[in-house]
């Protein structure tokens, strides 16, 4: 566990998006600006660079620079490592650390050998060697073309103390592997959601004690109060388990594009329909929704903004 008095991976956290310009130069200012809202609405902590799908798009030097600017600006940052080169992947965990991050999201060896157990096992382990000290996640995504199992979790456990846990994308029978085989019967080992569509299978069924988020980027009240609901849901509450399922089946379709090659682009137009315009161009200028992609997207962000306003469950 990290220097910090409580585990890293807990509560809700967004994996930021990387504002910019129409020619695709990032606009740190605005990343860091996004960063302090988040923390100050409730989030206990950002990713960067992430989840969300831009990492392939950034030099290994803008993607420090804004770890840097973050953590600079006492933004609690988990880094997340993804990269072709195992090489790289350390040396941005290595970066991670000196910066003050609070945490690494670990990112499978992709292309050259990813399917080699063998492989995945020495690139997890030249990660969390150059990170050691911080609190870490393997991130298991069937998008990545490896799956990593109990056998390899366990085994780069017993050398790596600060490997503390398990970030699953998947879906629901995904998140039970990871529950029944990896996380439970360990109190400091932790289950983190990936995905925006299995939050209540995640904590209410599964024992996880973190989501990373997508829409909560654009959402961040609302993400909140339904981590909260489900957290209080897994403990027991009834009606709190049915606040939590209405809003789980309200949010839905802008929770589905957590699940899309599109995310990206759909949460950045959440953002701008929030208020937030720093988010209204993509690194690749022809990065862009249709019209009616755009068009659903709008619909869809006033139907759940018209639901949510007369919704007795928004508070207590």
């Amino acid at each position: 566990m990290s220097k910090n008095e409580t585990p890293t991976f807990r509560g809700t956290m967004p994996a930021l998006m990387t504002p910019c310009n129409q020619d695709g130069e990032i606009n740190y200012d605005a990343l860091v600006e996004t960063g302090l809202s988040l923390i100050e609405s409730g989030m206990s902590a950002v990713v960067y660079c992430g989840s969300m799908g831009e990492w392939p798009l950034l030099t290994d030097e803008q993607r420090q620079k804004g770890v840097r600017k973050l953590t600079e600006a006492g933004v609690p940052v988990v880094v997340g490592t993804g990269a072709v080169s195992t090489a790289a992947a350390a040396a941005h965990a290595a970066h991670a650390k000196e910066c003050g991050a609070v945490g690494l999201m670990i990112i499978p060896r992709l292309l050259s050998r990813g399917s080699s157990v063998a492989a995945q096992r020495e690139h997890f382990a030249a990660v969390l060697e150059a990170g050691s000290g911080l609190d870490s996640v393997i991130y298991n995504s069937p998008h990545y073309g490896y799956e990593t199992k109990a056998d390899l979790f366990f085994a780069l456990r017993e050398k790596y103390t600060n490997l503390i846990g398990f970030k699953e994308f998947g879906g629901a029978a995904a998140l039970s592997y990871a529950a029944e085989y990896i996380t439970s019967g360990d109190p400091t080992l932790t289950l983190a959601v990936g995905v925006d569509t299995q939050v209540f299978h995640g904590f209410v069924r599964c024992g996880a004690q973190c989501a990373i988020t997508g829409v909560g980027n654009a959402l961040p009240r609302e993400v909140l109060r339904f981590g909260e609901l489900c957290r209080r849901a897994a403990a027991g509450d009834a009606q709190a388990r049915v606040y939590a399922q209405e809003l789980e089946e309200a949010i839905r379709v802008l929770a589905l594009y957590d699940e899309g090659a599109d995310l990206v682009l759909y949460y950045k137009t959440l953002m701008v329909l929030e208020g937030h315009s720093a988010y209204q161009h993509n690194i690749n200028a022809f990065d862009q929704l249709s019209p009616s992609q755009k068009g659903f997207v709008e619909d869809q962000w006033k139907l759940f903004r018209n639901w949510w306003a007369s919704w007795p469950g928004a508070q207590d």
